[in-house]
């Protein structure tokens, strides 16, 4: 897609309401409620979770889906997920670069796509200043710009 054409509106699954880039796009339709990720956990977990949230919000835009097994966020595409587990929550999001951070935990090689980078989290402050960063950067990912468009950061506030 050439920057600054128009962007296709989403196709809406007509059974579960996800949204997606292409048409009949394969996923896993359902529908599932977000508090039962966290039934039985932590309240930290949870506090975490939205600490995560509200950084990739702070960019701009951002669905939440509950799935199955894990919870996803989106702009035009998924740019992040969450897995919870009993004590802490598996923050992954799609980068195209490999990067560092003490919390990385599993890093996925997706070929020419990128990376998929997991994060073992345990309490808000676990997202920190470097994670924020990392997580803007999934966000204009999710976005479906341009790599010659995308900003090293969003830009300062006058």
């Amino acid at each position: 897609m050439l920057s600054g054409s128009p962007k296709r509106p989403l196709w809406q699954c007509p059974k579960c309401g996800h949204r997606f880039v292409t048409r009949n796009l394969w996923h896993s339709c359902g529908r599932y409620r977000l508090a039962d990720h966290f039934a039985g956990k932590p309240r930290s977990i949870k506090q975490t979770f939205d600490r995560f949230v509200a950084v990739a919000r702070s960019c701009g835009p951002v669905t939440v889906y509950a799935q199955k097994t894990r919870i996803v966020l989106q702009v035009r595409v998924r740019f992040a997920s969450a897995v919870v587990h009993r004590e802490w929550l598996d923050a992954g999001m799609w980068l195209k670069r490999r990067a560092e951070h003490p919390r990385l935990h599993r890093v996925e090689d997706f070929g020419r796509l990128g990376f998929g980078l997991h994060f073992r989290l345990r309490e808000p402050g676990d997202v920190d200043e470097a994670l924020t960063e990392l997580i803007r950067e999934a966000y204009r990912i999710g976005q479906q710009e341009p790599a010659r468009t995308l900003p090293s950061s969003p830009p300062a506030a006058t």
